[in-house]
């Protein structure tokens, strides 16, 4: 049987080594791959729904233990933390985002107390804090000031990393 003279070589990946397996493999996600957001509310023993993420509730601080040993169970490294802050605690300086005792700050301490090997992801914006849910402190004609807002936000990543925070991540769009 005649065989075409073109290509003179066909080549072909060689799998003999791991790292080269490895490299074509297909995509293996693990628990061990993900970071749990939790979402978080003032109270006690409150798990309420949020109706916009169907199976997803915000809790209270003194549940965040028992998630914190489920997340550890099920493989999962990381959580990251989002609060929900009360409407009286929002202000237009947003001085709730800097307060070392805030939600954040004692939710961080929660679960670092129940699993200390858990790495906890904390959330650097102030559109929780201010009282228009605007990312950036404004002036009384809406301009964002930015080096009031950066001040802030300093401020704030500075007491979610003296909370015990793992990774204090910036997420904040002044706009």
């Amino acid at each position: 049987m005649p065989h075409a003279s073109f290509p003179a070589s066909r080549l072909r990946r060689t799998r003999a080594a791991a790292w080269s397996r490895a490299l074509v493999a297909e995509t293996v996600l693990t628990p061990s791959d993900l970071i749990w957001p939790l979402f978080l509310c003032e109270g006690r023993d409150v798990a309420e729904p949020i109706a916009a993420l169907p199976g997803v509730s915000r809790h209270s601080v003194d549940r965040l233990p028992d998630l914190a040993r489920r997340a550890r169970a099920l493989g999962i490294p990381c959580v990251a933390l989002f609060p929900n802050t009360p409407a009286n605690l929002r202000t237009a300086d947003a001085r709730e985002a800097f307060n070392a005792d805030n939600l954040i700050c004692c939710a961080v301490a929660a679960i670092k107390a129940a699993a200390p090997d858990l790495g906890v992801l904390t959330d650097v914006a102030l559109d929780p804090y201010t009282a228009d849910g605007h990312d950036g402190i404004t002036d009384t004609a809406g301009h964002v000031l930015n080096d009031v807002t950066s001040d802030i936000l300093v401020a704030q990543a500075l007491v979610q990393a003296a909370a015990g925070a793992d990774i204090v991540a910036p997420s904040d769009m002044m706009g």
